[in-house]
């Protein structure tokens, strides 16, 4: 099913409550499914079950994992950062849907949902601070809220753009990249200055957890989190209008 102009509209803060309850977990009272102390985030957990096969100490499960979120954080950041370079970061943030041209460079040559899948990528690794069931509640919501935005502007842009987009979409994967580029290019200049400063947060949560995630310190990263949540918020505000065609 896909989704409403409303949900669309209010896509950001939807995604927003999204993550805010799975860090929260307020079923937990209810339920206990999450356990109690400072160590019930997913980071601890799958540490502790990483070690205990031997393999590996609890510090190198803790790296390991830790590792995995850079990288996860980094691959979201960079991904959503190069496809809002070619899509425009006015087109991306506007509240209503628009579609004046297919867009075929940089990432969209190779996927046609790059900054979906960017977010979903950046979500693994802020799942490893978040308790079990939140971190599972939160990836399996957002991917099934996604997937609403994904058939709702398919469906606009095929009503929209007619031939033209439905040749694009039989060429290029919805989500799973193709690894070389399915479609020429069509030549439109990237704009990677507004791209990073629109994806601040997504590099924000990178670089935290690249420094200061070698203090195992799962609430201090949430409150850099919390931090670079509220710098994108007034990056968002500040950054002027960008009219060219998407």
């Amino acid at each position: 099913m896909k989704a409403s102009a409303l949900e669309f509209r209010l896509r950001f803060w939807i995604i927003v409550v999204i993550y805010v309850l799975g860090f929260v977990a307020p079923w937990d009272l209810w339920l206990h499914l999450d356990g109690t102390g400072p160590n019930t985030h997913v980071w601890a957990r799958l540490a502790v079950m990483l070690s205990r096969g031997g393999i590996m100490s609890i510090t190198a499960a803790f790296n390991a994992l830790l590792i995995a979120a850079i990288v996860c954080a980094g691959l979201g950041a960079w991904l959503r950062t190069w496809g809002s370079a070619y899509l425009t970061v006015d087109v991306m943030s506007d509240a209503s849907m628009r579609g004046d041209c297919v867009v075929a460079d940089g990432p969209y040559r190779y996927v046609r949902n790059p900054l979906y899948l960017g977010n979903w990528i950046h979500t693994l690794a802020l799942a490893l601070l978040m308790p079990a069931s939140g971190a599972i509640f939160t990836l399996l919501l957002l991917v099934g809220f996604q997937m609403r935005l994904i058939l709702g502007e398919e469906a606009f842009l095929r009503e929209k753009l007619g031939e033209p987009y439905v040749a694009y979409c039989e060429k290029v994967p919805r989500l799973l990249p193709s690894l070389r580029p399915r479609v020429a290019a069509s030549g439109a200049r990237p704009h990677w200055m507004r791209a990073a400063l629109a994806e601040i947060f997504m590099w924000g949560v990178t670089a935290s957890f690249a420094v200061l995630g070698w203090r195992y310190h799962a609430n201090l990263l949430l409150q850099c989190v919390l931090v670079w949540l509220g710098v994108s918020l007034i990056a968002k505000a500040a950054r002027p209008k960008d009219h060219r065609a998407g």
